[in-house]
């Protein structure tokens, strides 16, 4: 199952504590899109300084692989495991730029997907922060009212077999 880290962002004085709606989960493990799509992706999750590393990296290999006359399948699987490597490194860099955002880590989820880890953490996390504005905890009223019993005559119908069910502890 995925592993998904909570983070909650920076408090400012204007906003309340609990923006729980701005929370961010991020999946650990292998992201598609990121090995796929490099810097769209980063640039979709805003992660500025990782681009610019990225796009160093990428000018310097290219830079170094041209100067040492490397073939295009040289220069291909450079690529390759370059575009892998941030495919499993982009949950690192997402972390470490929310990290440099002041934003802190609330958790660790393991759920089988995003929904799925939204459901545990909030039901682990309401339980554990104080009761709401308003809300008042049940009372205990103590025991029910007691029952009238009616006594029944002794020659009522409840003292015959009804149906094939004679009463019980009588003789046969």
């Amino acid at each position: 199952m995925p592993v998904y880290t909570v983070h909650a962002p920076p408090t400012v004085d204007q906003e309340p504590d609990n923006t729980s709606d701005r929370f961010v989960f991020v999946r650990d493990g292998f992201h598609g899109w990121a090995f796929l799509l490099g810097p769209v992706w980063l640039l979709y999750r805003r992660l500025w300084l990782a681009l610019l590393g990225y796009i160093a990296l990428n000018v310097t290999l290219t830079l170094g692989l041209s100067a040492a006359h490397a073939d295009a399948g040289a220069r291909l699987g450079v690529m390759f495991l370059l575009a892998l490597l941030l495919g499993f490194e982009a949950a690192t860099l997402w972390r470490w730029t929310l990290s440099r955002r002041e934003w802190r880590q609330l958790d660790i989820v393991v759920a089988a997907d995003e929904e799925a880890a939204e459901r545990r953490f909030f039901d682990r996390w309401t339980s554990a922060q104080p009761g709401a504005v308003g809300y008042q905890f049940p009372v205990d009223r103590g025991e029910p009212p007691p029952v009238r019993r009616i006594p029944l005559p002794a020659s009522s119908i409840y003292n015959d077999i009804v149906g094939s069910f004679p009463r019980p502890g009588s003789s046969r």
